[in-house]
């Protein structure tokens, strides 16, 4: 599985991608920090993240793309400009025809290191141990990026190997409501003191 995981911000947009299978060992194809500028118009700055994400899909391939998902927090202002740039990214997938994969910071945290409380310079300590690169990628937007990508060859896997087996599961034989002596069981059978005919 290719996954490319977007880190997505307005001012700092983390992209990196990863290679790699539950149980094997994964490795980075690719990781950078994409900047825009403040000065520049908001759509030149989402039109910025939606080439370059689109630019990627193109030269990698990827088979998804996973992306960060915000809940509220205080600064409403930064909130905007995350979903705003997680739109840009989503547009680039949709327009590549690429299933897109949400996964929350404490998701992404969780598979990483374990716990979902973990700080941000163990994420990225074990985003280098687990791809095995020589230093830690900078600034941290980029090793986010790799995490959410690492995030979802865990779970995408997993999920991906459950909804196999399901679907080759042959047809359950087991009968809905059967009594005892295999016949259908009465309206009354469940029904303390019932008796058939209503009798007593």
């Amino acid at each position: 599985m290719l996954v490319l995981g977007v880190d997505p911000g307005l001012t700092r947009c983390g992209l990196g991608v990863v290679d790699g299978s539950l149980g094997r060992p994964l490795r980075a194809r690719h990781v950078e920090v994409l900047t825009t500028s403040s000065a520049d118009p908001l759509p030149d700055r989402l039109l910025a993240i939606s080439s370059r994400v689109r630019d990627l899909i193109d030269s990698v391939g990827p088979d998804v793309v996973a992306v960060e998902r915000m809940f509220s927090q205080h600064n409403l202002h930064t909130v905007m400009g995350t979903a705003q740039a997680s739109a840009a990214a989503v547009l680039a997938a949709a327009e590549a025809g690429l299933p897109v994969a949400w996964h929350t910071p404490t998701e992404v945290k969780a598979a990483v290191t374990g716990t979902g409380r973990a700080e941000k310079e163990q994420v990225a300590q074990m985003v280098v141990r687990i791809l095995g690169l020589s230093s830690t990628p900078r600034p941290v937007d980029a090793t986010d990026a790799l995490a959410l990508a690492i995030c979802h060859v865990w779970r995408g896997s997993a999920g991906a190997r459950i909804e196999r087996a399901v679907a080759a599961a042959p047809p359950s034989r087991i009968p809905g409501r059967v009594g005892a002596a295999g016949r259908a069981r009465s309206p009354h059978s469940g029904v303390a003191g019932a008796r058939p005919g209503g009798a007593r």
